[in-house]
């Protein structure tokens, strides 16, 4: 676990932190927490104080009544200098809400509270997260201020968009979810050997839009939830994860490298260029089977037009040519998403597709389709069948990577590791 020193400057955002305090604390983190006056005026110290077990910081000359330890660690014998002791003992250093104000200040170097002395001084990995009006964000003086930062090898958590502080305003510039904010946390600080340390995976997620015409596209309903969490998941067991995505609105999870792509022909050429370096590759975008064979280069209008005939052709087949060239010690899975015959079908697409595993659902289960942040599938192996049964989407990912596991260490597997 990891001794998180927390950094809150002043926001309406400053409630996040309290509930990012509590969730790291219930996770088993020791925290600290640094406050500038201005975050005093949202949250009281009390709050933090009571939620992390240690008493909260805001002047550089105050002492500390911990002497710089984090909750569970002998205090030293001796009075160290405030700032000092507790970033020497941090693990990782984030400050969110992170203001415009205090932003300009960590840009510029300059030290006139607990929470800005305390972040020059800091050798541990450091991250802000940016909270502000859409219209402060975007404005060229902030940018600039986070180039500079993440130049000196400062994390920027982007924002996210929604509704603002403003009543009625709505922008580029929420402090994510506690939970996000964890992710980041715990992506930065050097942690110990994962079961998949070294192993690089290459998962792609959404689904493909193949144009119509400048406005129109034929698509899928595919959200990309499922690949998001077999990457997060891939991530958490340590690998070296690459994200696909295919016309996906959500973040990507914390350390994990994302491309994003819009057609079936973009999604085969990036995984493509990024095959031959994974060890493991899980398919579970949905690429559009057919694309019109020639978008129109202007919006088609109905004006005039009493029916409208698309000619269409196959796209290319990518998981089958990415299964026809693979090397030795590469496991291969891919999805099904069926309404009906869908064991029989999953099968035979592993068999042609040269896959290790097919994952299979029914999406014509609402509780377990399209957008839903749970599922129920079968993954299908040379071997036999294994059902999960109904689970959050992450549970289903990590049952998903347990069964590559037990590929990759079972003879005569395609992808079995070769040592």
């Amino acid at each position: 676990m990891a001794r998180i020193l927390l950094g809150v400057s002043g926001g309406i955002a400053a409630y996040k932190a309290l509930e990012l305090a509590r969730l790291a604390t219930k996770e088993g983190h020791a925290v600290r927490v640094l406050m500038t006056p201005a975050a005093q005026r949202f949250v009281g110290a009390a709050s933090f104080e009571g939620i992390v077990g240690a008493p909260v910081l805001s002047d550089e000359f105050e002492r500390d009544p911990v002497r710089g330890a984090f909750p569970g660690d002998p205090e030293p014998q001796h009075d160290p200098i405030g700032h000092l002791e507790v970033v020497a003992n941090a693990d990782v250093y984030l400050v969110a809400p992170a203001s415009a104000n205090t932003i300009a200040k960590l840009a510029a170097g300059l030290a006139d509270s607990m929470l800005t002395t305390s972040f020059l001084a800091c050798t541990a990995p450091r991250l802000v997260a940016p909270a502000m009006n859409d219209r402060m964000y975007r404005d060229a003086a902030t940018q600039a201020n986070l180039v500079t930062l993440r130049e000196r090898g400062v994390v920027v958590i982007e924002p996210e968009e929604g509704a603002l502080a403003s009543r009625g305003e709505h922008g580029l510039g929420r402090l994510p979810e506690p939970r996000a904010l964890l992710d980041a946390i715990e992506s930065a600080v050097p942690g110990p050997s994962g079961p998949w340390d070294g192993l690089r995976v290459l998962v792609s997620a959404g689904g493909t839009r193949e144009p119509i015409d400048p406005v129109r596209f034929i698509g899928n309903r595919s959200s990309g939830r499922m690949g998001i969490a077999l990457a997060e998941q891939a991530a958490r067991r340590g690998a070296e994860v690459t994200l696909v995505t295919a016309n996906v609105t959500l973040p990507a999870p914390a350390g994990v490298r994302r491309v994003d792509v819009e057609t079936a022909g973009e999604l085969a050429e990036v995984l493509g260029r990024e095959f031959d370096s994974a060890d493991v590759l899980v398919m579970a975008a949905a690429p559009a089977d057919f694309r019109p064979r020639k978008a129109a280069g202007e919006k088609i209008h109905r004006e005039g037009t009493d029916k409208l005939e698309l000619d269409l052709e196959p796209t290319d087949d990518i998981l089958a040519a990415l299964g026809n060239r693979r090397r030795g010690g590469q496991t291969i899975v891919g999805f099904a998403a069926e309404t009906s015959g869908g064991v029989d079908r999953a099968r035979e697409k592993l068999d042609r597709k040269g896959a290790d595993a097919i994952v299979l659902n029914d999406v014509s289960r609402p509780e377990i389709g399209f957008e839903s942040d749970e599922n129920e599938v079968v993954i299908v192996e040379c071997s036999g069948e294994h059902h999960v049964p109904l689970a959050s989407k992450e549970e289903i990912a990590d049952a998903i990577l347990d069964r590559v596991e037990a590929l990759r260490a079972s003879p005569g597997v395609r992808g079995r590791s070769r040592d």
